[in-house]
């Protein structure tokens, strides 16, 4: 089981939503922040370096403090207001005429700790220090983290009532997403979905796995403070928008080499042909059909890459994954990079870049080789987190990415 709460939400008034929302800190760099961030958008608040000429290191102590003046002066201006009384929220995101619709709720960090929130990636404790900086400064959440949960057909039909009234939110972001909020404000309706999360056995951390560890280890160091801690103080819970697995949709997530390990371009062909069918597709874009399935680019040119049969196994969660077979009988056994998290010679890019960007790239001369992979599936993911597994590095790619900003909790006293 897991445990969740409604809570007060810090929010922006409607006139101000589409404006204060923003991408996440971790998919645009400090310069394609400064360029996106408008008067009031939180862009000031989770990359704050933005607001220094020239942009500061964003670890920098004076970087954090201004994160925290930010905080404080959105809410001032009434940028975000909180709201008086704890609800759930419904967070409803729409791309390429699909919509995904998720509760926005509070999550216990124990259950993280417990495994209860299960996770398929490692973490990079840096990265985990970051957050952790900002969170405890913070005493808040600013951006959730993005859940999955099995299907449930009480919880669909409950999102479903909400839904058919209008929203609080209604906003198209410059993406061309759509994205809108509901409050929950009946209280039977908050008390019921606690109840129906009770009997849930796990949550699925789909994209926030630092955000994630960084609050449980942000509510860890609040008891250790707390000798009278009972496990229900508001520092024990964190900010997450939890969706139903079905719903949600892992786009591929690509490779780019800078060099071919001293091999030319034909015998990089011909080792290839050891563990896989190579057949050349010409100057059209090529993508993967099915699982074991790659597009590689190389010289101007697409290829399909089948993997042969007895070269992977699909009876092992991490040995079915095309990540796996592309890093085990091409990236490691015949270009040399054996630690995708360390290598400087390998890059990665979403999907939602398009495999116009991997030809792009290569063509310019900045890199010599790319692959793209047919998307990982959620069954997957699910398997490998049940299992204890974890994903190799860069598997995964959600599209669309919550806004950040729609909703904010808060632990502060």
């Amino acid at each position: 089981m897991v445990r969740i709460k409604p809570f007060c939400g810090i929010r922006p008034p409607k006139e101000h939503a589409a404006e204060v929302a923003s991408r996440p800190y971790d998919v645009l760099n400090s310069v394609e922040a400064q360029r996106e961030a408008t008067e009031r958008s939180l862009l000031h608040i989770i990359k704050p370096e933005i607001d220094f000429t020239p942009i500061a290191d964003e670890h920098g102590e004076a970087v954090y403090r201004k994160a925290m003046e930010n905080f404080a002066r959105w809410r001032k201006e009434g940028w975000l207001q909180q709201d008086p009384e704890e609800y759930y929220y419904v967070y409803a995101q729409t791309m390429e005429g699909r919509t995904q619709y998720g509760l926005a709720m509070c999550c216990h960090y124990e259950d993280y700790l417990s495994g209860a929130i299960k996770k398929h990636e490692l973490t990079r404790p840096d990265k985990e220090e970051d957050r952790m900086i900002h969170v405890r400064n913070q005493q808040a959440n600013i951006e959730p983290v993005f859940f999955a949960y099995p299907d449930d057909a009480e919880i669909d039909a409950i999102v479903a009532e909400v839904t058919k009234e209008a929203p609080e939110y209604d906003f198209t972001a410059a993406d061309g997403f759509g994205h809108k909020l509901w409050v929950i404000r009946d209280r039977k309706t908050n008390d019921r979905i606690t109840e129906r999360f009770a009997a849930i056995p796990a949550l699925y951390v789909a994209d926030g796995h630092h955000r994630t560890a960084a609050a449980a280890r942000v509510g860890a160091e609040c008891r250790a403070k707390n000798p009278s801690h009972t496990g229900n103080e508001e520092y024990c819970y964190f900010l997450a928008v939890t969706f139903p697995a079905s719903q949600l949709r892992i786009i591929d997530y690509n490779r780019l080499v800078k060099d071919l390990n001293g091999l030319t371009p034909a015998e990089l062909l011909e080792r290839l042909a050891e563990s896989f069918v190579v057949e050349r597709m010409g100057a059209e874009e090529y993508r993967p059909t099915a699982l074991h399935n790659f597009s590689m680019y190389l010289e101007g040119a697409w290829y399909s890459l089948t993997a042969k049969e007895g070269t992977y196994d699909d009876a092992d969660p991490i040995g079915v994954l095309d990540v796996t077979v592309l890093s085990n009988l091409v990236l490691d056994k015949i270009l040399g990079i054996a630690d995708l998290r360390t290598s400087k010679r390998i890059d990665f890019v979403g999907g939602i870049r398009g495999l116009g960007e991997l030809k792009r790239r290569v063509d310019s001369g900045e890199m010599k080789v790319a692959f793209a992979l047919y998307p990982v599936s959620m069954q997957q993911l699910i398997n490998i987190a049940d299992t204890g597994n974890i994903m190799p590095p860069k598997t995964t790619w959600f599209e669309p990415k919550l806004r950040s900003g729609v909703v904010i909790h808060s632990f502060a006293e």
